[in-house]
Order: C-alpha cells, then sequence, then structure tokens
C-alpha cells in the first residue's frame, strides 16, 4: 500500500492515471471508486509529509555540504544547491505526497473498528 503511495497510485486498488497534469487530482479513484478527499482539510497531512521530506532533504544536504566543505565551509556554494532545492522539491514531491499520505491514512483505517472506516461508507 505504501509502495502505491509512493507511485501516485490508489492506495486501495494500485490503479494509476490519478492526476490531471501534475497537481490536480481526481476526485475519485477511476477503477475503484475510492474518495480521496474524504473530508474538508483532509490534504493537511499530504502537506505534513511534504515539509518533512523537504526539511530531511534540506538537512541532509547541509550536513553533507558542511563535512565536505570543513573547515573552510563553502557558504556560497551550499547556499547555491540548497536554495533552488528547496523551491523545485516541493513542487516535484506535491503529487507523491498526496498519494502517500492516502496510502497511510487508508493503512491506519485498517486497524480501525469496520463501522468506523469512513471511506467504505462514502
Amino acid at each position: 500500500m505504501l509502495w502505491w503511495g509512493l507511485t501516485r497510485r490508489c492506495p486501495r486498488c494500485g490503479s494509476g492515471h490519478l492526476f490531471h497534469g501534475w497537481f490536480t487530482i481526481v476526485e475519485r479513484c477511476p477503477r475503484c471508486d475510492l474518495k480521496f478527499e474524504r473530508e474538508q482539510g483532509y490534504w493537511s497531512g499530504a502537506l505534513a509529509i511534504n515539509i518533512a521530506v523537504t526539511g530531511a532533504v534540506f538537512v541532509l544536504v547541509l550536513v553533507i555540504g558542511l563535512a565536505l566543505t570543513i573547515p573552510d565551509v563553502a557558504v556560497v556554494e551550499i547556499l547555491a544547491v540548497l536554495v533552488p532545492l528547496m523551491i523545485i522539491l516541493p513542487i516535484a514531491y506535491y503529487p507523491f505526497s498526496k498519494t502517500l499520505w492516502m496510502a497511510v491514512d487508508r493503512a491506519l483505517l485498517q486497524h480501525m473498528d469496520p463501522r468506523e472506516r469512513l471511506d467504505e461508507q462514502i
């Protein structure tokens, strides 16, 4: 299920073709009819995932840059890498964060009481 999320597929059936362009996700899965945005604010989890991944990449690149250039830290060069990366990465990762969030949400729902599974009712 998480692999499907990482590859922009439906977390229920694994179907692709969930996006119109890069930013617009379809309302329901074309194969299994799973409704993606179950409630207002649902994509906050995807936003959190995107921020966490972007932050982790920032820290990783910064630490590697510092480790490679100590004792004479190449501040300008590190910033020349980090600034464009921090602009491009959240945009490039956007659709993946949405499908990954749906997969995480669905994985958590599997452990709930079946009467509380909202996606089964919608």
